[in-house]
């Protein structure tokens, strides 16, 4: 694939990226350094890293950074998971953010299994847990 914008993966983190900006913008005021901030950046860094990934010169360079994404991702996932118990996020925000991340962290994991040498495969799709 010659540009990462035709990545499945890169355009579903775009997706994402839309629908933590509009929740996030539902938070209160005194949020806006806090928990605003870093949802949008771990937001960004996953469709960023993806991108780097793909530009970058090896494949064990990509996986690399289709890492940095999946850590990312965890990192959302986990902020938005706090929003929803402390109820500063309406409940269908928060159900959307976190469908994006079920999907995201499923493709995630598909292209970086599509990167590893065949050996590499089965041992990577044994250590990753099931949604």
């Amino acid at each position: 694939m010659r540009d990462f914008k035709d990545l499945i993966a890169w355009q579903r983190g775009m997706d994402l990226v839309q629908s933590v900006y509009a929740a996030t913008r539902l938070l209160p005021d005194d949020e806006r350094f806090g928990l605003v901030t870093q949802m949008r950046r771990a937001a960004v860094s996953i469709p960023s890293n993806i991108a780097e990934g793909h530009g970058r010169n090896s494949r064990g360079e990509y996986i690399q950074f289709i890492g940095i994404a999946r850590g990312s991702l965890g990192e959302l996932e986990t902020q938005s998971l706090l929003c929803q118990r402390i109820s500063l996020i309406p409940e269908a925000e928060i159900t959307d953010i976190l469908a994006h991340c079920t999907e995201l962290k499923r493709i995630l994991d598909g292209l970086r299994n599509s990167l590893l040498p065949p050996n590499d495969r089965r041992r990577a799709s044994a250590l990753t847990p099931n949604p």
